[in-house]
């Protein structure tokens, strides 16, 4: 099977929610950035967790047993899924935002006033507002990455002169929620290391789109959310085996404190996990069907994500197309179909006349789900001008298809 050539049938029956009809006619999801559609194992996954092994941790019995063997295949998976040898690197949240407070404040120990930390104006605010708050409290200086308003992309010119031997903490996202940018992660956090500062990596825009390799990035933390990948709603944490051990978190004294549970203050959401093991199966299942001779999980995910990358590439040539055709609308970001590598296939637009939340109602009866508002990319839509009213937020994903973009372009053309 070619890389851009996934079997849509296949994958599109794994998800019942795409079988929705309104007023008796199909509609197409276009709300993948705010939560993607899951495949029908993972609800069976949760259910048959909470009715067959609901069970607390560390019991000495056989149901406790059962669900402890669900918890820790959980814990690998993810750690497969990020690229990380290690599944004691992995802990489970409520959310990334939840996880991100509870990091910020374990860093934010060791900051003297003084210390600088570097966050950017792309990123979504739970990368943002969680190390703001925490410089306040320490006293330490918050420099902001500015952004460039042609193309949605950082400026990494300031950025580079913003690191200095003071900084602490450079705090960045893979993918923006907003515009669709992939940001040069890897040369930032190479240049956060130069300096001596640690890197905290959000994933949660980018994860669905393409693969992760924690070990590549050199990443210290990265965080992700499995509903954003086909999961419940669930917050994933990865971090440097050395630094979750060394740092001392905020946590109960009767708290295990070992990993991984020494970054999962109370009980964990089991079901939640058992879940997220199964979207990852998902995963796994489609790159053996993309690639069958995969030697194991992560060989099988990766040949997922890079066909899932190069199948979405397509689609955003698609849409990038037509929406070139539509002068009334601006499109914020990556608009050149040369830089099509550079953007994951999320396409906020303003229009002349109409603000994003008349323009989602409209295609929302029209059957074509969509967000409107900022995202809670605060940054961004400051910087841009955009607040009140944000953006409207046409987000793709690989269950989508070819007729769907069609049929969404159609629909913004009809609006006018």
């Amino acid at each position: 099977m070619s890389a851009n050539r996934l079997d849509l049938d296949w994958i599109r029956g794994e998800f019942p929610g795409l079988a929705h009809r309104q007023q008796g006619a199909p509609v197409a999801f276009f709300d993948g950035p705010a939560g993607s559609q899951v495949p029908a194992r993972v609800g069976d996954a949760v259910r048959q967790y909470l009715l067959h092994t609901n069970s607390q941790h560390g019991g000495l019995f056989e149901v406790s047993r059962a669900s402890d063997a669900i918890l820790d295949a959980g814990h690998q998976a993810l750690a497969d899924f990020v690229g990380s040898p290690d599944p004691g690197t992995i802990a489970f949240g409520a959310n990334m935002t939840t996880l991100t407070f509870a990091v910020s404040r374990a860093l934010a120990r060791s900051w003297l006033p003084g210390d600088e930390i570097v966050v950017t104006w792309l990123d979504h605010e739970a990368n943002v507002g969680p190390w703001q708050q925490a410089a306040t409290d320490a006293g330490v200086v918050v420099h902001k990455v500015p952004v460039r308003l042609a193309d949605g992309t950082l400026d990494l010119a300031q950025f580079h002169e913003m690191l200095s031997p003071r900084t602490r903490l450079v705090a960045v996202g893979l993918a923006s929620n907003m515009t669709g940018t992939v940001n040069p992660v890897a040369e930032m956090v190479a240049a956060a290391h130069e300096v001596g500062a640690l890197t905290y990596l959000d994933a949660v825009h980018y994860a669905p789109h393409a693969p992760l390799d924690v070990v590549d990035l050199g990443a210290d933390f990265l965080v992700c959310s499995a509903y954003k990948f086909f999961g419940p709603h669930l917050g994933v944490l990865y971090g440097r085996r050395e630094l979750l051990e060394s740092l001392a978190p905020y946590k109960l004294r009767v708290a295990t404190n070992t990993l991984p549970g020494r970054w999962m203050t109370g009980t964990a959401c089991h079901e939640g996990i058992a879940g997220a093991l199964a979207s990852i199966d998902y995963l796994n299942d489609l790159g053996r069907r993309v690639q069958p001779a995969a030697s194991n999980r992560r060989e099988a995910l990766l040949a997922a994500l890079r066909a899932i990358q190069a199948y979405e590439q397509d689609l955003s040539l698609q849409m990038l197309a037509g929406l070139a055709r539509l002068p009334q609308y601006r499109v914020w970001g990556i608009t050149d179909p040369a830089r099509v590598a550079e953007r994951v296939p999320t396409f906020s637009l303003t229009h002349t006349t109409q603000t994003p939340a008349q323009l989602a109602t409209q295609l929302a009866e029209a059957g074509c789900y969509a967000w409107a508002g900022n995202h809670y990319a605060l940054g961004f839509s400051e910087a841009a001008g955009l607040e009140p009213h944000g953006t409207l937020r046409i987000g793709l994903l690989h269950y989508n298809t070819p007729a769907e973009v069609d049929r969404v372009l159609g629909e913004l053309a009809r609006i006018g």
